[in-house]
């Protein structure tokens, strides 16, 4: 028998369906974690702005409710959007890695919570970062921005910096991004084709645990459910981790469980099993 109180859940390739839609079976199973007195926080690489649909659509958005944005860099109030915690980059940050990006013929852009910038691109090897923004209402979306390199504001607060490019040129550079950028910067893939670079200690797991230390949690009473490498703390680090079916490997090692998948409804199916014991 588990004792559940908090549910932290990723959206992309595990809550909505590869479709990017919410089905029948995870909205109910939410709704009766909510009715059980189960905190549901959702975590995504989205900023709360993209989001505000689905809290819209669960019903997350009450006095009480939060939501895990940019992978961890922000704890927000979903009904307000007043930030509870919060780390970020700033414009030495965005030069710097615009700097190693451009070694690597890799087009960047820095993203805040109201704009997606775009620096100049290299050439024939634009970023496919607008292909990730799918099925978000169009005023909810981040509006793209271009922007000067030699002219960045100052200051020049950003959430998160992206990478997008095909998975096999990503996969092929990783590798050979410098040390020190691994030692000043958290970066991973949030998805196959797209590499993120956010501050050192900006995981999905950390504000997780804060969500935790807030509602004066014990580890044993937090489960959190996810599929992709951003997603690796999350499962790690909550008392119930839960991999997607669909999980790729580094998260299924770390796993107590692995559900089904998220086109099987592996949401509901977990919290079914372990927070609703059902």
């Amino acid at each position: 028998m588990t004792d559940i109180k908090l549910i932290a859940i990723d959206l992309d390739g595990t809550l909505l369906h590869s479709n990017r839609e919410l089905s029948e079976e995870n909205y109910q199973a939410i709704q009766d974690a909510k009715a059980a007195g189960i905190q549901v926080v959702l975590c995504t690489g989205r900023p709360l702005r993209s989001m505000n649909y689905l809290l819209d659509e669960i019903g997350l958005k009450g006095e009480n409710d939060l939501a895990i944005t940019y992978n961890g860099g922000l704890i927000q109030k979903t009904k307000t959007g007043e930030v509870v915690h919060e780390l970020t980059l700033d414009r030495k940050d965005s030069l710097s890695v615009y700097e190693m990006a451009t070694d690597f013929n890799l087009p960047v852009n820095f993203i805040d919570l109201d704009y997606i910038y775009e620096p100049p691109y290299p050439k024939d090897r634009d970023s496919l970062y607008n292909k990730a923004v799918t099925n978000i209402p169009e005023d909810q979306a981040l509006q793209f921005k271009a922007v000067d390199i030699e002219k960045l504001p100052n200051p020049f607060k950003i959430n998160k910096i992206v990478l997008s490019r095909p998975s096999e040129e990503l996969d092929e550079i990783i590798p050979m991004i410098p040390k020190q950028y691994h030692e000043y910067f958290n970066i991973y893939k949030s998805q196959s084709h797209i590499l993120e670079v956010l501050p050192l200690n900006v995981d999905k797991g950390n504000a997780m645990r804060i969500v935790g230390e807030m509602l004066d949690l014990e580890k044993s009473q937090i489960m959190g459910i996810g599929d992709q490498e951003n997603d690796f703390t999350l499962v790690e680090q909550a008392g119930l981790g839960v991999a997607m079916g669909n999980a790729i490997e580094k998260v299924k090692e770390v796993a107590d469980y692995i559900t089904k998948t998220n086109d099987e409804n592996g949401v509901a199916y977990a919290i079914r099993k372990f927070a609703l014991n059902k």
